[in-house]
This record gives structure tokens, sequence and C-alpha cells, in this order.
């Protein structure tokens, strides 16, 4: 009772067929391995763009630090 065997699942995916139909579910299925691919693909391309944690940055910006207190808050 506790877990479906093999013959649950194939019922129920018989029954998705009869609803959907394999044309759609095709369709799902090339969707949604698209969109896994686009997002490997991303993250390679962001693995890629960043720099080693161990390396300098090529552009060193200078700049004063500001000591300020904030008095009261506003909502903008």
């Amino acid at each position: 009772m506790g877990s479906f065997s093999i013959w649950h699942w194939l019922i129920v995916l018989v029954i998705v067929m009869l609803v959907f139909g394999t044309k759609k579910l095709r369709n799902v299925g090339q969707d949604l391995g698209g969109a896994v691919k686009g997002f490997k693909d991303g993250m390679k391309e962001a693995n890629a763009d960043k720099p080693a944690e161990g390396a300098q940055p090529t552009q060193q910006v200078g700049g004063q630090t500001i000591d300020v207190e904030v008095k009261e808050k506003t909502r903008s």
C-alpha cells in the first residue's frame, strides 16, 4: 500500500496519453529539454565570465569612505 507498483504507473501513463495525446507530450518534452539545455549553457557562460578566485582585478577603484548616521527612515 505504501508505494505504487509498475502497473499503477503504466495505467497513469496510458490515461495521460489518452488525455493529452502523444504529439502534445512530445512537444512538452522537447520544450523542457530545450529549457534545461539553455540553463546549462547559461551556467557555463556565467562560470567562464567569472574570474578565478585568487586572481587580482585588473582595474582598482579608489575612493573615500563616508561615515554617516541614519536619523530617520523614509519610505520612497
